[in-house]
């Protein structure tokens, strides 16, 4: 690599940014679409109609929407275009998930009647689902890591353009790639450049949590910035949070053959989720061969070499574990350093920027937007409050954050997905609801795929159909819940849901039949006296 190339390259990392490695042709690809070494920032306007820090999907949304209207349009970004998702969250997670899926698949393809030219029908060592925690290889399954870390650089550079530089410029929008700072209440400065807005926008996303845990500051540890960096498999892998990044990088190295134990201070795994829905994915886990060790206290960490040890205690008992990677997470924390927040008088705290349900902050002129203000930390999330952002603050829209149907998904084996409230969200509410199961153990299609996992529940307000929240534990629970959100989004109710006819067989005729069960609770004993002495007349 020239000495130039390099330069540039280590200029864009800081303490927040991790560089972007290995620095081979893929990522190479990446940088110059999403932060072009030759890059001119061009000369500032005399005065901007909206001015957006931060250059991740909520940042990018609202400047190409903005862009789109006619408005007169600034970006600063510090680091990479596309922020976390498109380079070290979303695009590469699911990647890698995907080739842990097709590891999966081979490795089950016995009980479809394939086998495995490596594998041994006679030896039960090579079989799924054994229980052993058995690697890959033993199961007549070779994983490449290389090349599975390979095609996730290559299809993350392939994305690349999509938020590119060259592509927000030919939008319309002024690019500015570096530190944007408030320096007054209209103003912003990045690279010596003063920016004047009638309005901005504070987009810039959240980072990795990194918890003070004893000794953690001296080890060679992971977090989301720098796990996709890797290019040989650990043998052994240590993962701290048992939340949606730790339970999917967690099965699915232990699918690619790591030895891989999941810490998780409270019990179980998810918790946000239902307990007898984070339980099926928890089995699932445990039968690829995570071993979870959870209701951990008194966690250390030390680095002798290159092994990391963990000790800490679980259920009373004191274990010391020994991993070659460590993965940290554990949580987000907002981005609000070195923005001027305090000079132009924009409150926030440990949590992010603060803003009311129309995303403005305590500064009229000023709104945020996506993980910097919002709890609900997803792309999607961020997309829809870009959205609203552009209405509220270029045409005085009251639109409200807290109307947005948001739902979410964490990408295990097999997946969950919700939306809407859990039922003990309802009841601190004071709503009453009526809740109705369907197990994919009695879906034709569950059955024919071998996909019977799981399980979709609905609650609706009591007394009628009204859907105020559901869970989806599926293979692809995740593409499920379009539906479920439409019906609430567009009011819905489950009865027309059972209502609308569903190719068969299809794993979400799952959802039809909620509605057959809630059609089913119309029939009262009144009525069915009534159709009796109906049917009695007729004959």
């Amino acid at each position: 690599m020239a000495f130039g190339a390099w330069s540039f390259f280590a200029e864009m990392s800081d303490r927040y940014h991790p560089p972007i490695l290995p620095w081979d042709g893929h990522n190479q690809r990446l940088v110059s679409s999403v932060h072009p070494r030759d890059w001119k920032n061009p000369i500032a306007a005399s005065r901007y109609n909206l001015v957006v820090i931060g250059g991740g999907p909520a940042g990018l949304v609202t400047a190409a929407g903005a862009a789109g209207l006619g408005a007169k349009v600034a970006l600063v970004e510090r680091h990479l275009l596309g922020g976390d998702c498109l380079n070290v969250g979303c695009v590469p997670s699911k990647a890698l998930i995907r080739a842990a899926r097709a590891v999966a698949s081979v490795r089950e393809a016995s009980e479809f009647g394939v086998i495995v030219s490596s594998a041994d029908p006679a030896n039960p060592r090579t079989q799924p689902h054994n229980g052993e925690g058995l690697g890959p290889e033993d199961q007549g399954v070779k994983v490449d890591f290389g090349k599975v870390m390979e095609r996730m650089r290559r299809l993350r550079a392939d994305l690349g353009p999509h938020d590119s530089a060259q592509r927000f410029a030919g939008l319309g929008v002024d690019v500015f790639l570096g530190e944007g700072r408030f320096t007054g209440e209209d103003c912003i400065e990045v690279e010596g450049q003063t920016l004047r807005f009638v309005k901005a926008v504070i987009a810039t996303g959240a980072r990795a949590a990194v918890p003070p845990i004893h000794g953690l500051s001296a080890v060679r540890y992971l977090t989301n910035e720098t796990l996709f960096t890797l290019t040989e498999l650990p043998k052994r892998f240590g993962v701290l949070g048992a939340g949606p990044i730790g339970c999917e990088m967690a099965q699915s190295f232990a699918r690619f053959g790591s030895e891989v134990v999941l810490i998780e201070a409270g019990h179980g795994i998810l918790p946000r989720e239902d307990a007898d829905a984070s339980a099926v994915v928890r089995a699932a886990m445990e039968r690829d061969g995570v071993e979870l060790v959870c209701c951990a206290k008194d966690l250390r960490v030390s680095q002798f070499d290159d092994v990391i040890h963990v000790n800490v205690d679980s259920h009373g008992a004191r274990r010391e574990l020994r991993v070659d990677q460590l993965l940290v997470a554990v949580g987000r924390v907002p981005n609000i350093e070195g923005l001027g927040l305090e000079t132009v008088g924009v409150q926030y705290d440990s949590k992010g920027v603060l803003v009311d349900d129309r995303l403005q902050t305590s500064r009229k002129r000023i709104y945020a937007c996506g993980d910097v203000c919002s709890r609900y930390a997803f792309t999607h999330a961020a997309d829809f409050m870009a959205r609203l952002v552009i209405r509220n603050a270029l045409f005085h829209g009251r639109a409200k954050a807290s109307a947005l149907r948001i739902p979410w998904a964490t990408y295990t084996s097999p997946e969950i997905a919700h939306v809407g409230l859990y039922e003990k969200e309802a009841r601190e509410r004071g709503i009453e609801v009526d809740t109705f199961k369907q197990d994919l153990r009695q879906v034709d299609r569950a059955i024919l795929d071998g996909e019977t996992e799981g399980f979709v529940r609905v609650h609706v307000r009591r007394g009628t159909d009204e859907i105020v929240g559901a869970t989806v534990v599926a293979a692809h629970a995740s593409e499920w819940m379009g539906e479920i959100t439409l019906a609430m989004q567009g009011e819905l109710g489950l009865g027309t849901v059972g209502a609308t006819i569903h190719p068969y067989p299809t794993q979400t005729e799952a959802i039809r039949k909620l509605g057959d069960l809630y059609n089913r609770t119309r029939l009262t004993p009144w009525v069915q006296s009534l159709m009796r002495r109906w049917f009695a007349w007729q004959r």
